[in-house]
């Protein structure tokens, strides 16, 4: 194995357990099993990869979900994978702390751009390259968004290889210098090794938590109820928005800064 695409080729089916021609055209990333499940629940589809470090489903439309893990390594590392099959268009279904006022629990936050705290990016371009959706596949999750009513915002997430820093007053406070709007583990990565490989992407973040006060920090029972009330609107406003972009045949462009 030479090149990065015979990696590719040979490590998908392995990490997934599914077989590269299984995959859809589209594509839904998740790291919750209950996305996942819901998914092949709804459409009556087999789940694969039980055991592998990744599990992915398909449906009849041609429309996979891919449930990759926790973090920016295992985001980059499916994004790699994912060059052996080089899918149309993939969406990222995740969750996020809001950072502002303005943001609540359960709204969604349509991301324009994402700030690189990450690390894991630097591997692939360098640090003053912006990490950027293709907006073009934003507007098929935009307009679902409109069509329902739903209180969503736009604007910028900053991505951050830590798992807990709720308590590092220095860290929050860098945040609100940075005036993001919302803090997740995967966008920045997921856009920048997108643009790296050529691969359409965007990503629909619902805050969860409100981790810039204490009693908005994530618990058991408080991810619970977030799980309860909004993850199945969530799973089919990418789901609808993934299908569509699908059944108009519209081909999201890749282009080069």
């Amino acid at each position: 194995m030479k090149t990065k695409l015979d990696i590719a080729k040979n490590w998908l089916p392995r990490y997934t357990g599914t077989q590269i021609d299984e995959f859809g055209d589209y594509i839904l990333l998740t790291n919750f099993h209950n996305y996942l499940n819901s998914f092949a629940e709804k459409f009556n589809c087999e789940i694969k990869g039980i055991g592998k470090p990744m599990q992915a489903s398909t449906n009849k439309d041609g429309l996979t979900i891919v449930n990759f893990g926790m973090g920016s390594a295992n985001a980059a590392t499916i994004m790699d994978l994912l060059i052996a099959r080089h899918p149309k268009g993939i969406l990222f279904l995740g969750k996020c702390g809001g950072l502002k006022r303005s943001t609540e629990l359960g709204h969604f936050i349509l991301p324009i751009a994402a700030i690189r705290g990450e690390g894991t990016s630097n591997d692939y371009m360098l640090p003053e390259v912006p990490a950027l959706p293709s907006f073009k596949l934003h507007k098929f999750v935009s307009d679902k968004l409109i069509q329902r009513k739903m209180e969503y915002r736009s604007g910028v997430v900053y991505t951050t290889n830590r798992r807990v820093w709720e308590w590092d007053s220095k860290f929050k406070k860098y945040l609100r210098k940075l005036g993001a709007i919302g803090i997740d583990m995967e966008t920045a990565t997921i856009f920048v090794v997108g643009y790296t490989n050529q691969i359409a992407r965007g990503a629909l973040l619902l805050v969860s938590d409100l981790p810039m006060i204490p009693d908005g920090i994530k618990t058991e029972d408080s991810d619970r109820e977030i799980t309860s009330n909004f993850t199945d609107m969530h799973l089919q406003i990418g789901i609808e928005a993934m299908t569509e972009v699908g059944t108009k045949g519209e081909e999201i462009k890749h282009f080069t800064f």
